[in-house]
């Protein structure tokens, strides 16, 4: 069987590794990594160089996918009512990133034998430390993150996840990296908790479980 080739956006290095090991989980088997044209840092940057990323991988590479996660920050979450057909919210970022997606690819000729690059997009809601957070506190859910936005509450501070996850707010590089793959090696055993408590991981899942088999 052909390997799948994916190239992954996220908001750093260390976050791209782990998406990298959850989605070979979500799909069942190891894929090769194709590395983007452009590197992003933060929510506005992956806004920013996401359509010439997707033309870039299109025309000049044979990548089958590309996924991409972001953190929500304190932004809009996304709920089930914006999977409504024609529904978008300006301000929800999964809903951003699908209309990215749609409008950087819509008028596309075919190139490198396939009509498209396949999409995963994600979102981490307030941030990826969340996901790697879930299974050990059970007070870190999107659920109840997006009950304390309602009552303009937070039940907890996006600084209060780093020193949850790496015992500082200011980890370095090495750090992050190193927590984030044990962390995603832990939910690659078993997607079912992830899946369960942050949606936007879901979302991220259901993308790519609906992709065609390569090869």
């Amino acid at each position: 069987m052909k390997r799948m080739k994916l190239a992954i956006l996220s908001e750093s290095p260390a976050d791209e590794a782990a998406v990298a090991i959850l989605a070979e989980a979500v799909l069942g088997h190891p894929f090769s990594r194709v590395q983007p044209s452009l590197r992003a840092r933060g929510w506005p940057s992956v806004a920013q160089v996401l359509p010439s990323i997707i033309r870039h991988l299109h025309f000049n590479t044979d990548a089958d996918g590309l996924v991409v996660v972001v953190d929500s920050d304190d932004s809009i979450v996304h709920l089930a009512a914006h999977d409504e057909p024609d529904y978008y919210h300006p301000l929800c970022r999964l809903c951003q990133l699908r209309a990215i997606f749609r409008q950087a690819t819509k008028k596309l000729p075919p190139a490198r034998g396939r009509d498209r690059v396949l999409r995963g997009v994600g979102v981490a809601v307030p941030a990826v430390e969340a996901w790697y957070l879930c299974g050990r506190e059970d007070l870190v859910t999107e659920a109840k993150w997006i009950a304390g936005q309602e009552v303009l509450k937070p039940p907890y501070t996006r600084r209060e996840l780093k020193q949850l996850v790496y015992g500082t707010e200011r980890p370095n590089l090495q750090h992050e990296t190193e927590i984030a793959l044990r962390e995603a090696r832990r939910h690659a055993r078993d997607l079912r908790r992830l899946e369960n408590d942050f949606p936007g991981f879901a979302s991220l899942a259901t993308d790519l479980k609906a992709w065609p088999k390569i090869g």
